[in-house]
């Protein structure tokens, strides 16, 4: 990723509000480029958040809504970090239980998860609009699956 990227941001557009998510480049360089890439591609725009659970977070990502499905983009490598932790407003990467299965799928807490530290991809964190997350539809079940799920509207990458 070159240094224009440093400076770069991604807004998503829900239905109540813009979001704006500040990446971080310098602890997670390939996941935030796959988010920026994705972003530019239109990939995320209409995709649902198919895993909401109350006072953990809200999964999307995935345009099947099934949580099966990622990009055609290979996975990517995991990038833990000790630097910053899981609160709330942290974008942190999907993945399955291999560590280096994340591809598009990411996740926005709800409240701190301090148990998810050093196991999942911290790639960014909400700097405005989180009064907008939190009104995301919440899923039933333990999976937290959401029926008629929200949806991202559109998610793009502004410059800051």
């Amino acid at each position: 990723m070159d240094t224009t990227d440093q400076n770069k941001m991604l807004q998503m557009e829900l239905k109540h509000g813009n979001v704006k998510i500040k990446l971080y480049p310098d602890l997670a360089p390939l996941a935030a480029e796959r988010l920026l890439t994705l972003s530019q591609q239109g990939f995320y725009d209409n995709t649902p958040f198919h895993r909401v659970i109350e006072g953990f977070m809200a999964q999307g990502g995935d345009p099947s809504g099934t949580g099966t499905k990622g990009s055609d983009l290979p996975d990517l490598k995991a990038e833990f970090t000790k630097a910053e932790s899981f609160r709330r407003g942290t974008i942190g990467m999907a993945r399955t239980m291999d560590p280096n299965s994340a591809n598009s799928q990411f996740f926005i807490m709800f409240d701190d998860a301090p148990h998810l530290n050093g196991q999942y991809t911290i790639v960014g964190q909400v700097i405005e609009g989180m009064e907008f997350v939190d009104q995301i539809k919440r899923g039933g079940g333990a999976n937290g699956m959401v029926n008629d799920p929200d949806r991202i509207i559109k998610m793009s990458v502004v410059n800051e």
